[in-house]
């Protein structure tokens, strides 16, 4: 082809030859580089986005999908500006050796640019499987993106300077002390990020508390360097990602997955309030229908073993009678048990803790039947709301630090009457 449009152009009476002969060749694969280039950015991609837009097969953002193309397209670009080169311009020539190194370049840097974003494309993909939650996905991505760079790096390095790559490659290990102080937070992020995925510590989505880093809310996203979480309050905390290697942390997951969110609270009973109940308390209480079961049950029992006693049963520390703390915890777990709110298949008890300065720490230990926040704490308000009120039928006093109106009020009573006026 180069023969024959010398030739004519020589038939035509132009002498091609040298400079003339170069710049024609120049010419013919700049207009070649040029209409390959409207023809694919021009003509055949916007048809082909259009055409996968009419069929809905747009598998990918509309933006990254016209970016994967175009990458594509220009290393074809650069791919085809070479072989013309080669077909246009003398075997040796230093135009032919500068066109040549400049299209290697640009074919490695698009290279690269593809390589990013068939990797973003992956990414994007994933959002819609069980792998973007599983695995750290963006960390791993950009480590294979930072290792890529380095390697086309040392690749450009080694064209421009005219060297083997494997003579580069080879003086890294000299460089190796000073690539892992560099990239030490890359390195060990990337490590991190294998291994929380690996053990399934921690996946985006997952509800972290850390209190080291002022860290309570969902992950976010797991970078390269660092794990971003968008606590309640709506603030962002930024986490290194190796520190949740080194460091320890709360994962609420779990919880999440359970099904159920626990409840540990405690009532403070007045210890100066516990005592045994009345005949009349008893029967005022078998009218509570939680209740009842329980006290029919107990006084059966306690009648039974209390008539083993006969006469010693004149005083009531030699028998067994019903105390109204007790009858009250008996009562709680009844109430909790019936309730719709809480999840039956877990740990339910009602217990005492050990008596303090507080009182005796009466302490509910349960699962609510969501994880909802919302739910979770309105179904917590609606039961302890529930029993400081009905606390009183069992007569007893919670536990309170005596306020400043408590006291004005004794300071009120101890003043002394007015005298009568005579």
């Amino acid at each position: 082809m180069k023969e024959r449009l010398f030739t004519w152009l020589n038939g035509l009476g132009w002498e091609v030859n040298g400079l003339t002969g170069l710049l024609v060749a120049l010419g013919c694969i700049f207009i070649t580089a040029l209409l390959l280039h409207l023809l694919l950015h021009r003509l055949l991609l916007v048809r082909l986005v259009s055409w996968l837009g009419r069929r809905q097969q747009l598998w990918l953002p509309a933006e990254l999908q016209h970016q994967l193309f175009n990458r594509l397209a220009f290393v074809l670009q650069g791919a085809v500006m070479m072989g013309q080169a080669e077909i246009w311009l003398p075997t040796g020539s230093r135009s032919l050796v500068v066109i040549f190194l400049l299209t290697q370049i640009w074919v490695l840097l698009f290279l690269l640019l593809l390589l990013f974003s068939v990797l973003d494309s992956v990414r994007a993909l994933s959002q819609q499987t069980w792998l973007a939650n599983r695995l750290p996905l963006r960390g791993i991505f950009q480590g294979v993106k930072l290792l890529a760079s380095l390697v086309v790096g040392l690749l450009v390095v080694s064209l421009l300077i005219g060297k083997s790559p494997l003579y580069l490659f080879s003086g890294l290990g000299a460089m190796t002390a000073v690539l892992m102080l560099v990239f030490k937070d890359p390195l060990l992020g990337l490590v991190a990020g294998v291994q929380l995925s690996a053990n399934r510590m921690l996946h985006v989505g997952d509800w972290l508390q850390m209190d080291k880093y002022g860290a309570d809310g969902e992950v976010i996203d797991i970078g390269l360097t660092t794990v971003k979480v968008s606590n309640w309050d709506k603030t962002i905390t930024t986490i290194p990602t190796y520190a949740l290697i080194s460091d320890a942390f709360r994962n609420w997951q779990g919880m999440t997955e359970s099904g159920g969110r626990r409840i540990k609270r405690s009532l403070n009973i007045d210890m100066t309030s516990v005592r045994f109940l009345t005949a009349e308390e008893i029967a005022s209480l078998k009218e509570a229908r939680l209740l009842s079961p329980y006290l029919s049950r107990k006084e059966q029992e306690l009648s039974l073993f209390n008539q083993q006693l006969a006469e010693a049963l004149d005083n009531p520390i030699n028998g067994r009678h019903l105390t109204n703390l007790g009858t009250f915890r008996a009562y709680v777990e009844a109430y909790l048990r019936a309730h719709s709110g809480i999840h039956q298949e877990m740990t339910l008890m009602v217990r005492q803790l050990a008596p303090g300065a507080t009182g005796i720490p009466l302490e509910l230990y349960c699962f609510t039947a969501t994880t909802n926040w919302l739910a979770y704490e309105t179904i917590q308000a609606d039961i302890f709301d529930h029993l400081l009120a009905v606390m009183g039928y069992f007569h007893l006093r919670l536990h309170q630090t005596p306020t400043g109106h408590d006291l004005q009020r004794l300071s009120l009573a101890a003043l002394p009457l007015p005298a009568a006026e005579e």
